[in-house]
């Protein structure tokens, strides 16, 4: 048995009313998410008979998602990243030998789609499917927005299985040829709120991380996690500081997993793009407040953005992030929840 309910979540002024939509399954897991950023704003899953745990990062309004973008480092709390997520060099890249400037903001670079990014856009509710546990949200670009060639129809679909998948779908078509990299960008915490990530057990399935530079933007060398502090190919406790993309391992469709032991809770990530950027943090720098209130800090929270490199248009041997004219952007991931 599967539901699909939908409350007010604020009212952003009296002409705009932000809604909140909650996918439901039969084992009691309950997605809910927002049109600000296609966000997800809350995964409460069962762990006894008479608790659930609400496994990540939010706010409880919606002038706390939208002001946490003037926060120091913005977190984008699980919203929906793009055109381009990550760091692209300079701002800038080579498309049909001509060089495409993009808004810098991050220092002299590009990240997360600039400065008007897709995590800051009002998508539109393009579908309910009751039979599939699945709503599927839309938003076009404007001609050029943040100087990306074309203008781009984007539509993610999240869908709720009864086999405890959030499975995410994104499809994207341009009217000229452009660069497209799109991730989701919830910080997962298995315990909850209240506590930080670092006891929780982290593996990662990859052997090779991108090397990075002062500023975090590729090099194009790959390194062997072997003998570093990267080295996940056996579980872990999470790491404090981490913000490094991993190569994943071809012909193994699994990303990551994540266990707690403390609520017998395990996560496991599938994905069909080459890398995940993972990430911890979640500071709100004691300027906003979490969901219940809580206080978000610099561990709060990991982050498993699966995605094509960043900066992969500047880098000849990165897989291509180019996307043609009328060709179809299509990605998949799956966020897979067990009890252990």
């Amino acid at each position: 048995m599967h539901t699909i309910n939908i409350n007010l979540f604020n009212e952003v002024n009296d002409d705009q009313k932000i809604f909140e939509y909650h996918l439901t399954n039969k084992n009691g897991i309950q997605v809910s998410f927002i049109e600000y950023g296609a966000t997800i704003t809350s995964i409460k899953i069962p762990v006894s008979n008479d608790k659930k745990v609400d496994v990540v990062l939010g706010f409880d309004n919606i002038d706390d998602y939208i002001n946490s973008f003037g926060l120091p480092n913005a977190p984008y709390f699980g919203a929906i990243i793009g055109q381009y997520s990550g760091r692209i060099k300079n701002a800038s890249f080579i498309l049909n030998n001509e060089k495409i400037d993009l808004n810098a903001n991050s220092g002299e670079n590009h990240i997360h789609g600039g400065i008007h990014s897709f995590s800051q856009k009002y998508w539109h509710l393009e579908k309910f499917d009751e039979v599939e546990n699945a709503i599927t949200l839309s938003l076009t670009t404007d001609e050029n927005q943040e100087n990306y060639p074309g203008s781009l129809k984007v539509s993610v679909k999240y869908q709720l299985t009864e086999d405890d998948k959030l499975i995410v779908y994104y499809k994207a078509i341009s009217t000229k040829e452009t660069i497209i990299n799109l991730t989701q960008h919830s910080y997962f915490n298995l315990d909850g709120h209240e506590k930080d990530v670092l006891d929780q057990d982290l593996k990662i399935y990859a052997e090779k991380y991108l090397e990075t530079d002062q500023q975090n933007i590729p090099t194009g060398k790959f390194i062997d996690v072997k003998n570093t502090n990267f080295d996940f190919t056996d579980y872990k406790k999470c790491p404090e500081n981490v913000d490094n993309t991993f190569v994943l391992n071809e012909g193994n469709d699994a990303a990551v997993s994540l266990i707690s032991q403390q609520n017998k809770l395990q996560m496991n990530v599938y994905t069909n793009q080459p890398a995940v950027h993972v990430y911890v943090g979640g500071n709100c720098f004691n300027q906003i407040k979490g969901k219940e209130n809580a206080n978000y800090h610099t561990k709060s929270g990991i982050c498993f953005e699966t995605q094509n490199f960043p900066d992969a248009p500047n880098h000849a041997n990165f897989p291509s992030a180019i996307l043609k004219k009328g060709e179809s952007y299509n990605q998949k991931t799956i966020f897979e929840f067990k009890k252990i």
